[in-house]
């Protein structure tokens, strides 16, 4: 069984990660940390901890910092970053860090899942140990460049839903998908449709606003960082 780590700053969002991870098959959860802090600490006093899902905004460190300190103190638990974070410098910095994987929110179960079986799959050849020839050498180095499963639903844009959960992100408070369409340019139901898909991955919140009478109005909200 692979033990797992979650490490992310927003405690429903880790929720969201780990039940995704309990489903594929061979994975275990072992524990979950909301700050650079707090990852540390059960990395060190897990037994058997095998990977961590590594968010990268975290409110005492970044997950750089992480990967960073756990090398500094001998540990070579294996890391792949879950995180919004989409700038080139950020990738190239974990990837140098040693991180073996990077998963851009807001993503599928089958996004993770491929990862996973990825990681497992690496985790298979290098137990088998002994000496490897080239080719068992380009099968280890290239265990996780697997083409990934897409990331969103069929029939969802990357463009819109970077659209929309920019706009949500910055709104600085609830919006309606009304009140998304209008700012982003999209329709209504085009904006229901991906405050939805960014409600199901943990990235927004719906609320609701009660008027003087009727249904009450759906409202979402950003509800994590990174």
């Amino acid at each position: 069984m692979i033990e797992v780590l979650i490490v992310d700053d927003d405690a429903r969002v880790a929720r969201v990660n780990a039940a995704y991870v309990e489903k594929v098959p061979g994975f275990h959860v072992a524990g979950q940390a909301h700050d650079a802090a707090g990852a540390l600490r059960r990395i060190e006093a897990l037994p058997g901890l095998d990977l961590v899902l590594l968010d990268h905004y975290l409110p005492d460190e970044t997950g750089l910092a992480v990967i960073r300190e756990m090398r500094r103190r001998g540990l070579q638990t294996d890391v792949i970053m879950v995180t919004a974070a989409r700038d080139v410098s950020t990738v190239q910095a974990a990837m140098r860090h040693g991180a073996l994987q990077y998963l851009v929110k807001p993503f599928t179960f089958a996004g993770l899942r491929t990862k996973l079986e990825a990681y497992a799959q690496l985790r298979r050849t290098l137990d088998s140990g002994g000496e490897a020839g080239q080719a068992q050498v380009d099968h280890i180095f290239g265990a996780l460049s697997a083409p990934a499963a897409p990331e969103l639903p069929k029939g969802h844009s990357p463009t819109t839903a970077e659209l929309v959960r920019r706009c949500l992100m910055n709104a600085g408070g609830p919006l309606s998908a009304q009140e998304i369409a209008e700012r982003t340019g999209v329709s209504r139901q085009t904006a229901q449709r991906y405050l939805k898909l960014l409600e199901r991955t943990g990235q927004a919140r719906l609320t609701l606003k009660y008027g003087d009478a009727g249904r009450p109005e759906h409202r979402y909200v950003w509800a994590a960082r990174g």
